[in-house]
């Protein structure tokens, strides 16, 4: 698979999105009655935190 090349304009972008969905994010899993589909918000939340670190580094 070939990787994704960003220009520092577009992970600045990228970084915003993920900044403002992530709050959403959370509100969701924390308004989410069934069990699995909060698991697969909670593992795409991780994912989010995960990449946002690596956007700022």
């Amino acid at each position: 698979m070939d990787r994704l090349h960003l220009t520092p304009q577009e992970e600045g972008e990228l970084l915003t999105i993920l900044e403002r969905y992530l709050p959403d994010l959370k509100h969701e899993i924390a308004n989410t009655d069934r069990k699995e589909f909060r698991q697969d918000l909670k593992e795409r939340e991780a994912f989010m935190t995960e990449l946002i670190q690596r956007l700022k580094h």
